[in-house]
């Protein structure tokens, strides 16, 4: 039998589609469909109920951040989780805290802040470098000085800036250190550029930050932040006497004679800030 005019019959009774009434297996079809074209059924595509939108998307870029003050980090997430592909994964609120969820969450960065009650943030970012060697870390701080710039650069934190530079230069910090690069003010960029790190003059902040262990550090901290060494002991889950003997052996290295020594040697050393 020949085909009726203007209409040709797909093999298997396939749809067909007439220039004048499209038909499929009897039932009629939009009347939008073109003109003499095939028209094979086509199943829904199967996705994997396992598959999230999380999944198809390249991995965030997460990001830790380390600030004894609410409101402070409340401001700098909004900052950072308003840049495509970065989350913040966690926030510590002193210095003790922020090398515990680094080690629990294993962030990209960590912003960190200097002043922190209980471990102030340079001897935290020392911490995190010996426990997670290459964590990039941001020193975002109120201060800047000589001293806590050297200190800076010292302990191997890949950036530094200013919380009132914050709106210009967060952004644009993070961005760097995601790149691997660094990022640091001005006056810290000049240091590096006059080579302090080779200097070895001498200095005598220098010598007496270097005669101290990070344990002693710490204690040295506690103490000048007013805890008595029973507090201390309960804080760095150690004994009295422990504590104790490292104030003592603090004392004698510094040659200092007294609670309010250590207080000036502390706040010299940046490792708390003069109120």
């Amino acid at each position: 039998m020949s085909e009726p005019s203007g209409i040709r019959v797909s093999p298997e009774h396939a749809p067909i589609v007439s220039s004048s009434k499209p038909l499929f297996r009897g039932e009629q079809l939009p009347q939008q469909a073109p003109p003499d074209v095939w028209m094979t059924p086509v199943a829904p595509r199967h996705i994997p109920s396992h598959l999230s939108n999380e999944s198809r998307t390249a991995k965030s870029f997460r990001i830790l951040i380390a600030d004894d003050h609410d409101v402070v980090r409340r401001g700098v997430r909004t900052l950072l989780e308003g840049h495509p592909g970065w989350a913040v994964c966690g926030e510590a609120r002193d210095g003790r805290e922020a090398v515990a969820k680094v080690a629990e969450l294993k962030p990209d960065l960590v912003v960190m802040d200097v002043a922190m009650p209980t471990l102030n943030g340079m001897d935290a970012a020392r911490q995190i470098l010996k426990d997670r060697p290459g964590t990039p870390i941001l020193i975002f701080t109120l201060y800047e000085s000589d001293e806590l710039i050297r200190q800076v650069l010292e302990t191997g934190a890949r950036g530094f800036i200013l919380k009132s530079d914050a709106a210009e230069n967060l952004l644009l910090a993070v961005e760097a250190l995601q790149r691997r690069a660094t990022f640091f003010t001005a006056r810290a960029a000049k240091m590096m550029l006059d080579g302090y790190l080779h200097r070895n003059n001498g200095d005598p902040g220098n010598a007496t930050r270097d005669l101290l262990t990070a344990r002693e550090r710490e204690v040295v901290q506690l103490l000048a932040e007013g805890n008595s060494s029973k507090e201390a002991a309960v804080l760095l889950n150690l004994s009295v006497k422990t504590i104790e003997t490292h104030r003592t052996n603090v004392m004698h290295k510094l040659d200092v004679h007294s609670v309010a020594g250590l207080v000036r040697y502390a706040v010299r050393n940046s490792i708390v800030q003069a109120a």
